[in-house]
């Protein structure tokens, strides 16, 4: 047999009453939730930012982190919601390498899934508890929403995933904001495809179980820029790509189009301090065109505590050991700037 059965896993149930979310912090999560909604309806005009480090690989480095953004939250709430990117899975070209807090909690240690899922709950409901900001994930894994799905506000679903049908069907049964990427050869179609397809009600197996979805009006697509078979980043940030999409959008049966704009990886070809210059371009895209300020809801930034990135064995509190990512003046500088803008 290929597979060895290590220990059967607790159910989404199970954890879930381990690691309970409290009553008061239903209630605020469903608050959390309504904002995003009518940000990505159009109701409200504020932009959002998901924001945080490539991979939330130490949790008291992340718990620091989100405590600074919820002290910058109170001061530009009129203009911008934050939502932490809490990311706990790390998709990996050649699948290898760390694949994020859920496999591997502990560094140190040997991968445990077992203790990841309990880790990465624990991680999501100690930062709503202390924070009052909504969370954002990414659904490398669709099953394993489960885990979370009562703690996330907003789920991303990565250029490597985006084609997959199991994503796109159980992205439809998500009553959150879904973003879909567009693929890492740049294929904006096959991201509209998915959008479409989210946003249709279906019935399919999931979780040993027969569901039936209502589709999801909130699935949008998020624009990262490409790389080409040479290595060469190509950004699709610009006022022509970003015009492009809005017409594509308008030949689609789809409610709500929104983009989201992801600051580093392509588009910025991984050059992480060109992220504030790409987020400000935008926004001058967004004053000369009504029609992509309606469709930009806002961005993704990757930042920590400490600007770049260091190896998985590195010892530098609050830098990212996967991609480099802003730090932390010139992230607050930039959401500052973004505020006074908008």
């Amino acid at each position: 047999m290929a597979f060895r059965f290590i220990q059967k896993l607790k159910s989404p149930e199970e954890i879930k009453e381990q690691i309970p979310l409290g009553a008061d912090l239903v209630a605020l999560k469903q608050k959390n939730d309504q904002v995003l909604r009518d940000i990505f309806t159009g109701k409200d005009s504020r932009l959002v930012c998901i924001i945080g480090p490539c991979s939330a690989h130490d949790p008291a480095a992340v718990m620091e982190y989100t405590h600074r953004l919820a002290r910058l939250q109170e001061e530009i709430r009129d203009s911008v919601i934050l939502v932490p990117r809490v990311y706990t899975n790390k998709p990996r070209t050649l699948g290898v390498g760390y694949k994020g807090l859920l496999h591997q909690p502990d560094l140190s240690k040997k991968p445990s899934i077992a203790e990841g899922i309990q880790a990465i709950r624990q991680l999501h409901c100690q930062i709503i508890s202390e924070t009052h900001l909504p969370l954002a994930d990414e659904m490398l894994y669709p099953e394993n929403h489960k885990y979370v799905d009562d703690l996330l506000s907003y789920v991303a679903v990565g250029a490597r995933s985006v084609e997959n049908q199991e994503h796109r069907l159980t992205a439809s049964g998500v009553d959150i904001p879904v973003g879909m990427k567009n693929t890492t050869g740049g294929n904006t179609e096959i991201m509209l495809n998915s959008v479409e397809a989210a946003q249709a009600p279906h019935i399919f197996a999931f979780a040993g179980y027969e569901v039936e979805t209502n589709g999801n009006d909130l699935a949008h697509t998020i624009m990262r820029g490409f790389q080409r078979k040479n290595g060469e980043h190509v950004p699709n940030y610009h006022y022509e790509d970003l015009h492009k999409l809005v017409s594509a959008y308008g030949n689609r049966q789809v409610k709500n189009p929104g983009i989201i704009v992801d600051a580093n990886h392509s588009n910025s070809g991984k050059r992480y301090g060109e992220q504030p210059r790409i987020v400000q371009e935008v926004l001058n895209h967004c004053d000369y065109s009504p029609e992509i300020r309606a469709a930009v809801k806002g961005f993704m930034v990757e930042s920590f505590l400490v600007g770049g990135n260091q190896k998985p064995e590195g010892t530098t509190f609050g830098q990212s050991i996967t991609d480099p990512c802003l730090g932390w003046d010139e992230t607050e500088a930039l959401l500052r700037s973004m505020a006074e803008r908008h």
